[in-house]
């Protein structure tokens, strides 16, 4: 389950609805226990992250809601819609 996350570092962030770039991810929340991935950590955020309601950590950085991920490749696709 762990490489799985792995697999998610660096890769680029994009709307499945739209095609714009959110920024890259820089790091899963995940628990320990389960290995359940709780939500991707976005870094380099570019201006289009301000259409989005994301939350933060207590390090004040994006959290996208892994539920949101459709798919991984080349980039992370992520639903906007599913993003409360």
């Amino acid at each position: 389950m762990m490489s799985r996350g792995r697999d998610l570092m660096g890769k680029v962030v994009v709307s499945e609805e739209t095609g714009r770039k959110f920024g890259v991810v820089g790091d899963i929340n995940f628990i320990s226990e389960s290995g359940e991935l709780l939500n991707v950590v976005l870094v380099e955020p570019t201006k289009h992250v301000a259409d989005l309601t994301l939350e933060k950590d207590e390090n004040n950085r994006l959290l996208v809601p892994f539920s949101s991920v459709k798919s991984v490749g080349d980039f992370v696709i992520i639903s906007e819609k599913e993003i409360a």
